[in-house]
């Protein structure tokens, strides 16, 4: 078997914009696992930061520690993808800065 090059991104975005990012991504080619399209996986949390001086900030104010409703959804694309995905994901997501995370990994089918 030979490995095929897949990859893991985990995006944190407001929880009452996560299932319109899930659809979109989904759309553009994530979370495709064998026969099924649009598979994730979500956590709920809180993400805390403090918008700085030259931010614009979707909520919060410049100076003020925010915490907000986040969910962490995971899911896997293809090499070929993969730009496409981080490119609906800055499109779609409410934040000016999405935190966004890509890790490789193999897959051996």
């Amino acid at each position: 078997m030979q490995p095929k090059r897949r990859y893991k991104i985990v995006v944190y975005v407001p929880a009452d914009h996560a299932d319109k990012l899930r659809e979109a991504i989904g759309n553009a080619g994530a979370g495709k696992i064998g026969n099924y399209s649009h598979c994730t996986f979500t956590i709920k949390g809180t993400g805390r930061f403090k918008p700085l001086e030259g931010a614009n900030p979707t909520v919060g104010k410049i100076g003020e520690t925010e915490e907000v409703a986040e969910d962490r959804i995971e899911t896997v694309c293809e090499e070929d993808v993969l730009s496409n995905v981080l490119k609906v994901i800055k499109e779609v997501h409410p934040y000016e800065e999405p935190a966004t995370d890509v890790y490789p990994i193999e897959v051996f089918e």
